[in-house]
């Protein structure tokens, strides 16, 4: 037996006891079921179980065919990333996807075309990730499951580039004596025995270097999912042997052409993997990015060791231009560092004792000490490069609308060819006027009947190009999505891009995303007879036992300005969005807004005014009350980020309005947006309440952007159409949200939607292109106007348009008009 499983059933519909017996009886009476208990108080079923005699869902289903109704335990979903060779189109794409879609347990799977990959979630409580492997390998596709090593990665894309570049010179090495012995026979002097000769020379190009081209045909037909290969191998492979007849009846020699056929296939294949390496390159240069080895303190000396051997907590000694080898806080020393590999700062950042930072970025000055706190998969930049790999291998919606179209493509042009064949062979008269019309140098309307007929079909099935259908999109999420991340705008789903270019208001989170989040005291106000130190030592000691970032400023001036001796709270307690309240050497103090005032019943008409006067400036101000008695107002004000305004108005330039969710007061919020030039302001919002915000701002404009810090924003950026977390370091939350900013200014959010509209102009570029070229090229080869050896050129040319149109998205301008 197998390692036995435990899971908890939530049980609905139980009365009694007796109802619990009766359960408890089901489950145990199950094979495969250790032991079951059902605890009727509860409302619970506690089962042990072997998962390879039973899985959950058939735990489930036993109670619930009991009369009862048992709820699984949420799924703790896995998620395993393949490498997937041989997919040659994007209808290789679908059959995968549709076959792993329908396996009970898949819960995405999502295949990339363009860097052959797959990204599937899955749940190990129902399938394997054997079982995944298994499926794909039976659907006659390679499988391997990605390697976290670079070396890997880097042996697996020199081995793909090198294979094709093998493939293409053995067909090229036929293929060329095969075209020269062509012209020899036609226009120098007649070579003996040249048909035999040609059938000849003609077999290895055809059918060994394309051998792998008709292995995918073949599996495409048992799964009745013709492809791009069974297009090729029509082309190829069939008019070779057709050209055996021309051993009995005098009809044309298709050899020359389907050797040349198949040679330029494999020229556009290498050509295709070179260019699709291209098209990945972001992910090959965070991989180089990588430091090999460390320099760690053992018992006070240093000791080199490579990067694999570092643990956390170890002690690293960087010199000036070395790079530091993984996440970790400066203990010792001090320096300037380059972290633009993570931010796409160019100028360095300072760094001493106590600052966090960033691994594989380079120290420029001061030798440092840093104690390591993430190492291997865990550090930022092995986040950074998984989170490209999802975005990635994700899809947008404009490729799963494409892929459905591009599911009939290749039918579809089977039946035109087969069309074709058919009319020529009825109406050859008709056909060979317009070729004779337009007579291009290949035009050959002299040859008989059928040959004209089989060129005709052969032009229309080699120059189809479902590849650049299936490359449009992911190459160039592909290459946003690697631009972005050396611009420090990581984006985590490929939806994101296309969402976010249509947005029509951004809500900003106010503290710490357009202020800098380090508020400092700027007025203390008293009413009583109190001095403003007594003022300050009430309020900072009772907020010091709070960690609301406006309550440490207080507490940081108290101690570090004023030099007081602070009183321990006791009784304390945080009301939300109201303030805070506790005892202070035995008095009683609250700090806080009108409201918390308000429900005390103690009066502030006295400092109204002054009220009004702060809020109006912009600051934020907290009412002080010891022992029921108005004392006084401390307040606080939260400087602006250098880039907010600037931001901001290029955000509204670029028709995007833009709002502010914030828990102050309508005047205070209303003087911050005035400075920075906020269009909407969303005041006195309560931490819980910024969720329904958003719902009411997508029921106005529909497509909302959040902004926020990842963290406590959450629920509102999950809620957004696209969710964008804005932070510093290596504290951002990656997983908070659908695009993360790595700098800490608003700049970077001009850069997403840049990149967003960039990014889907190539997308849109190349799916015009791409249905451009098809819809001029199969009619002209229909009407026999274009030679199939021309059509196989025209056809990787098409693809390979398509990858390069996605590279050239590099070189595209996403920084802000104002830098």
């Amino acid at each position: 037996m197998t390692d036995s499983k435990k899971i908890t059933l939530k049980i609905k519909g139980m009365t009694c006891t007796n109802c619990s017996s009766t359960v408890e009886k089901v489950l145990n009476n199950l094979s495969g079921v250790i032991s079951a208990s059902v605890n009727f108080a509860a409302e619970k079923a506690y089962v042990e179980y072997d998962p390879e005699e039973i899985l959950p869902r058939d735990l489930k289903k036993a109670v619930d065919d009991s009369g009862y109704e048992a709820d699984l335990p949420e799924k703790n979903l896995a998620t395993v990333q393949y490498r997937i060779g041989g997919m040659t189109c994007s209808s290789c794409v679908q059959e995968i996807e549709k076959n792993l879609n329908v396996l009970e347990g898949i819960e995405e799977a999502s295949i990339n075309f363009a860097s052959e990959t797959g990204r599937i979630k899955y749940d190990p409580e129902v399938v394997r990730s054997h079982e995944i492997k298994k499926l794909i390998e039976q659907t006659g596709y390679q499988v391997e499951q990605l390697s976290e090593s670079k070396e890997d990665r880097q042996d697996w894309e020199e081995e793909k580039v090198s294979r094709a570049f093998r493939r293409m010179l053995f067909g090229i090495g036929f293929a060329a004596p095969i075209m020269i012995l062509m012209m020899i026979n036609m226009f120098l002097v007649e070579i003996p025995y040249y048909f035999q000769l040609m059938l000849i020379l003609g077999f290895p190009p055809i059918f060994i270097a394309g051998r792998d081209t008709h292995k995918a045909t073949w599996q495409a037909l048992k799964n009745l999912n013709p492809n791009m290969d069974t297009l090729v191998t029509m082309g190829s492979a069939i008019p070779y042997l057709l050209s055996f007849l021309g051993l009995i009846w005098p009809i044309t020699s298709f050899v020359e052409m389907a050797a040349s056929i198949m040679a330029f296939h494999l020229i556009g294949k290498y050509l295709e993997t070179k260019a699709k390496g291209r098209a990945s390159q972001a992910i090959k240069r965070l991989l180089e990015l990588e430091a090999r080895t460390a320099r760690i303190l053992i018992d006070g000396e240093e000791q080199e060791v490579p990067i694999e051997d570092v643990q956390v907590s170890d002690v690293v000694v960087v010199k000036p231009g070395e790079k530091i080898p993984t996440d970790g806080v400066v203990i010792s020393g001090s320096s300037t560092v380059d972290e633009s590999m993570a931010t796409g700062e160019s100028i360095p950042v300072e760094r001493s004792e106590g600052d966090e930072v960033i691994g594989s970025t380079i120290n420029k000055q001061g030798r440092l000490q840093v104690r390591t706190t993430r190492v291997g998969q865990d550090t930022f930049l092995s986040q950074v490069i998984k989170m490209v790999e999802e975005a990635q291998g994700s899809k947008v919606p404009i490729q799963e609308f494409a892929d459905q179209v591009t599911g009939y493509f290749v039918p579809v042009v089977i039946t035109i060819a087969v069309s074709a064949f058919i009319l020529w062979m009825l109406f050859p008269e008709f056909f060979v006027g317009i070729v004779a019309y337009f007579n291009f140098p290949w035009s050959a309307t002299g040859l008989p009947q059928i040959s004209l007929a089989i060129l005709a079909t052969i032009a229309v099935l080699v120059i189809s190009c479902p590849c650049a259908l299936g490359l449009a999109t992911p190459t160039a999420i592909m290459v946003g999505s690697g631009k972005g991340a050396e611009k420090g705008v990581l984006i985590r789903k490929g939806e994101a891009i296309q969402t976010l270019k249509d947005i029509d208001i951004i809500a900003f989170d106010k503290t710490g995303t357009i202020t800098k989040g380090e508020p400092e005291v700027t007025d203390v106000i008293t009413s009583v007879d109190l001095t403003a130190e007594e003022l300050i030592f009430f309020s900072a000691s009772l907020e010091a036992a709070s960690e609301h970032p406006l309550g440490e400023a207080i507490v940081k001036f108290a101690r570090e300005e004023k030099e007081l001796e602070l009183d321990e709270v006791e009784e304390f307690s945080a009301l939300t969005g109201r303030g805070v309240q506790g005892q202070v050497s035995g008095k009683k103090v609250l700090a806080g807004s009108r409201r918390l005032l308000a429900e005390n019943e103690i009066s502030y008409e006295k400092l109204e005014d002054q009220l009004e006067n702060l809020e109006a400036e912009g600051k934020t101000a907290m009412l002080i009350t010891v022992d029921g008695q108005l004392a006084g107002i401390v307040a606080v004000a939260d400087t602006l980020k250098e880039d907010s305004s600037r931001a901001i108005a290029e955000l509204e330039e670029m028709g995007i309005k833009t709002a502010m969710i914030t828990g102050d007061n309508s005047r205070t919020a209303k003087a911050i947006a005035e400075k920075v030039g906020i269009s909407r302001v969303l005041a006195d919002v309560m931490p819980d309440g910024k969720v329904d915000e958003i719902k009411k701002l997508q029921q106005e404009y529909q497509t909302v952007g959040m902004v926020g810090d990842g963290i406590n924003d959450a629920p509102a950026l999950k809620q957004a159409n696209v969710g964008i977390a804005i932070g510093t370091g290596t504290d951002i939350a990656i997983e908070a949200a659908d695009i993360t900013l790595v700098r800490g200014d608003l700049s970077s959010v001009i850069s997403a939607v840049k990149l967003s509209r960039a990014t889907f102009r190539k997308i849109k570029q190349n799916y015009f292109w791409a249905w451009f070229y098809n819809g001029i090229a199969i009619p002209a080869a229909f009407f026999g106007l274009i030679h199939p050896i021309i059509g196989a050129i025209a056809m990787f040319t098409s693809s390979i348009n398509v990858v390069l149109n996605s590279t050239r998205l590099r070189k595209a301008d996403i920084d802000p008009a104002y830098l």
